[in-house]
C-alpha cells in the first residue's frame, strides 16, 4: 500500500536505495538542445531485463486480423523517422509536496531530451488490421516485478486514436546509437507529449484489446488521487512547465548559488505536452519579467529562454513560470494528490550576489 511521510521526516533508506539505482539530469545539461545519454534522466520500476537481441521478438496479437511476430531487423527494415522528444516523469518534483507518496524522491531533474529513431507504430497496427471491435492497444515489457504485492509485468495501454499519432513510436535508437540497457533496448515504445511512464521499455508484446485495460499501472498506479477511496484520474499528457539553469557556482552540499553583481544571463528550457508554450517569465524576488523565449521547430521538443538580470548585491529569489498556448499556467501552490504526480510548481532559485 501507498505511504506517505511528511518532509520533515526526510528521505528514507528505500528511497535513497532507489535514487542510486536511478538518476535526473543535472540541471546544468539543459544548455544542451539534445541531452547526452549519460546525463538523461532515468527511472527503471523493476529490473532492467536480460534480454538477447538474436531471439528477441514482438508479437502484435489480438483485434487484429493478421497477428504478426517481428525480429529486431524487420523493425528495423521498416520506414524510419527521428525526432527530438522532452521526456518528463509523472513524478518529477514528488519532494515538493507534503507529506509525499515514499517513492523515487525526485527533486526537479527527472527531465531530458533525446533524439529517437524508430518506426511508426501506426504502420505496423495498419499491417495487422486492427478490428472494429478494437478499443485499446496494451504495450507489455519485459520488466517484472511486485508493487503493492501485485506480481506484473510493467504494462500501459493506449486508445486507438492515440495510437494512430504519426509521432508514436517504436524506438530502436537514441541519440544516432542503439538503445542502451536502461533506457530499452532492444526495443521501447515512444509517445510524445505524455509523462514518461507511457513510453514502455523493453516491450515484447503489443495487444489490441476490445475493453479499457485494468493492469496494475494503468488502472492503480499513475492516477491524480486524494485518497486510496478515490478512483483518481489518470495522469496522461505532461502539464507545462519552465526550469532555470541555475545560474553562478553553488556551494557544496547546499547548492545555494553565487553570482557577481551586473548583467547575468538567465538561461532555461519550457515545455507542455497539450499545447505549445506561449510565454516564459522570470521571477526576481516577486517581480516577474518577461523572458525572450525562443520557438523551436521541433514541436514535442523543450524551447530555451533567456532572460539578463540586473543583479544588485544581497540575497535573492529568482523563480520562472511558463505559459501554454491554453493559457494555463504553472501554480504558485501545488494541488497536492497521493502519489505525488504531476507536479509543476514554479522553481525558486536562491541566489547571493557579491
Amino acid at each position: 500500500m501507498t505511504q506517505l511521510v511528511s518532509r520533515a521526516e526526510g528521505v528514507r533508506f528505500d528511497e535513497l536505495a532507489l535514487a542510486t539505482r536511478n538518476h535526473g539530469m543535472q540541471l546544468e545539461g539543459m544548455r544542451y538542445d539534445i541531452t547526452p545519454i549519460g546525463m538523461h534522466y532515468l527511472l527503471i520500476h523493476f529490473d532492467i531485463p536480460e534480454i538477447d537481441p538474436s531471439s528477441w521478438r514482438l508479437r502484435i496479437t489480438g483485434c487484429v486480423k493478421r497477428g504478426l511476430e517481428l525480429s529486431l531487423d524487420d523493425i528495423r527494415s521498416r520506414p524510419a523517422t527521428t525526432i527530438p522528444v522532452t521526456l518528463e516523469c509523472a513524478g518529477n518534483g514528488r519532494t515538493a509536496m507534503d507529506p509525499r507518496n515514499v517513492g523515487q524522491p525526485w527533486g526537479l531533474e527527472a527531465i531530458s531530451t533525446a533524439a529517437w529513431t524508430g518506426t511508426a507504430l501506426v504502420g505496423i497496427l495498419d499491417d495487422c488490421g486492427i478490428r472494429d471491435e478494437a478499443v485499446e492497444v496494451v504495450f507489455t515489457g519485459a520488466d517484472r516485478g511486485i508493487q503493492d504485492d501485485v506480481e506484473h509485468n510493467y504494462q500501459r495501454s493506449l486508445s486507438i486514436r492515440e495510437c494512430r499519432r504519426p509521432e508514436v513510436l517504436l524506438a530502436y535508437e537514441m541519440n544516432g546509437g542503439a538503445l542502451p540497457p536502461q533506457h530499452g533496448f532492444p526495443l521501447r515504445l515512444l509517445v510524445p507529449g505524455w509523462y514518461g511512464m507511457t513510453s514502455v521499455k523493453w516491450l515484447r508484446n503489443i495487444e489490441v484489446v476490445d475493453r479499457p485495460f485494468t493492469g496494475f499501472q494503468q488502472a492503480v498506479n499513475y492516477r491524480y488521487q486524494r485518497d486510496e477511496a478515490d478512483p483518481g484520474v489518470p495522469v496522461s499528457r505532461i502539464r507545462v512547465r519552465a526550469l532555470m539553469i541555475p545560474p553562478g557556482m553553488p556551494d557544496n552540499p547546499s547548492r545555494r548559488r553565487t553570482v557577481d553583481a551586473g548583467a547575468v544571463v538567465l538561461r532555461g528550457r519550457a515545455w507542455c505536452g497539450t499545447s505549445p508554450v506561449v510565454r516564459v517569465e522570470v521571477g526576481v524576488d516577486g517581480v516577474w519579467h518577461d523572458a525572450r523565449l525562443n520557438r523551436e521547430p521541433a514541436e514535442f521538443a523543450w524551447c530555451s529562454w533567456s532572460y539578463t538580470w540586473d543583479a544588485r548585491p544581497g540575497a535573492h529569489r529568482l523563480s520562472c513560470r511558463a505559459t501554454d498556448a491554453d493559457g494555463n499556467v504553472q501554480p504558485a501552490e501545488q494541488i497536492w494528490n497521493r502519489l505525488g504526480l504531476g507536479n509543476n510548481l514554479i522553481q525558486e532559485v536562491p541566489v547571493t550576489v557579491r
